[in-house]
């Protein structure tokens, strides 16, 4: 296990992993352990109106610790890698004027990587006929098509990033378009910058086959929840399947079904299938991130013991 390194830097905890794994129950843990506030790295709790789909916290189960960037922005606001590192980096300051530690939990690696490395995201002027072109691309041919266009030039980022994200997939392309480097590349380069926070990072992590269980069970009690209904008041809101947001799993395939007059039944068990492969490309991405600390679920006794673990390891940095 290595640690970040950095003691003339201020500490962060980042808990982290799949889908499902429980990243969420720890963070409160660890939270009420050391005094810290937490920082939602999801890409998807941070609109209002979808708590289902994302299995957002409730107010509830916060059990009284701040948390920040949930239910900030619109489903039909523009929310970005950039704009996260923003509003997480000004509110890690926040939360320090208060005397506490910042705990940054979720999984969405890309955004976690952005603050811990301050990423500098190089602004690349937009080529509006090129972005068009591929659009056509897609609408033509299909997202997996162009998806597989960006495989061909960078392989990295194709294997990070889903087919139905095509507004990422054309950012890669366009970046490639005007720069001829891969924007993998790019960002593997930031990667090697130092941390620029005292950090310890936990990445949780079950059997396959667990995962999986746990990402199917999940799902059914999103179906059992009401998330179909929820997609259908967001569709009535004016979300649209074009939208960042709706791209989300869970809702994508749900608007599929009611839009085309599918059985919601095939689309629940898409949402399962899309799920467990995201799982797989997350568990990549963090496989591929250094001085990260694996919790292999399996080999503790307990959750309290893992809990224990993970407070031990954070006294390490953030004991005077």
């Amino acid at each position: 296990m290595e640690t970040g390194q950095g003691s003339s830097h201020k500490p962060l905890i980042i808990i982290t992993g799949p889908t499902a794994s429980g990243k969420t129950k720890l963070s409160i843990e660890i939270a009420k352990a050391i005094n810290g506030e937490i920082i939602s790295a999801d890409s998807m709790q941070v609109y209002r109106g979808m708590d289902i789909g994302t299995a957002k916290i409730r107010k509830e189960e916060m059990q009284g610790i701040k948390h920040y960037l949930i239910d900030e922005f619109e489903p039909w606001e523009e929310f970005n890698v950039k704009i996260f590192k923003e509003k997480c980096s000004q509110y890690i300051q926040e939360i320090y004027s208060h005397n506490k530690i910042p705990v940054i939990a979720g999984g969405t690696g890309f955004y976690i990587q952005a603050v811990l490395y301050n990423i500098d995201f190089k602004e690349t002027v937009t080529d509006e006929a090129y972005r068009k072109k591929l659009w056509h691309f897609a609408r033509v041919h299909g997202a997996e098509a162009l998806h597989k266009e960006l495989a061909r030039i960078d392989k990295a980022s194709s294997e990070t990033i889903h087919p139905n994200n095509i507004k990422r997939v054309i950012r890669a392309m366009e970046y490639y378009n005007q720069t001829g480097t891969p924007i993998s590349q790019h960002n593997e380069e930031e990667r090697q910058k130092e941390a620029a926070y005292s950090f310890q990072y936990f990445v949780l992590n079950l059997p396959r086959g667990i995962l999986y269980n746990r990402i199917n069970q999940r799902v059914d009690i999103m179906r059992k929840e009401g998330l179909e209904d929820e997609v259908k008041a967001l569709m009535a809101k004016g979300c649209t399947k074009d939208m960042v947001s709706m791209q989300g799993l869970g809702y994508k395939e749900i608007i599929d079904a009611i839009t085309n007059n599918k059985p919601v039944e095939d689309a629940f068990d898409k949402i399962k299938q899309e799920t467990r492969h995201f799982a797989k490309r997350q568990i990549t991405w963090f496989k591929r991130e250094k001085n990260t600390n694996w919790i292999e679920k399996e080999q503790f006794a307990s959750e309290q013991e893992i809990v224990n673990y993970c407070i031990k390891e954070c006294k390490k940095i953030t004991t005077p």
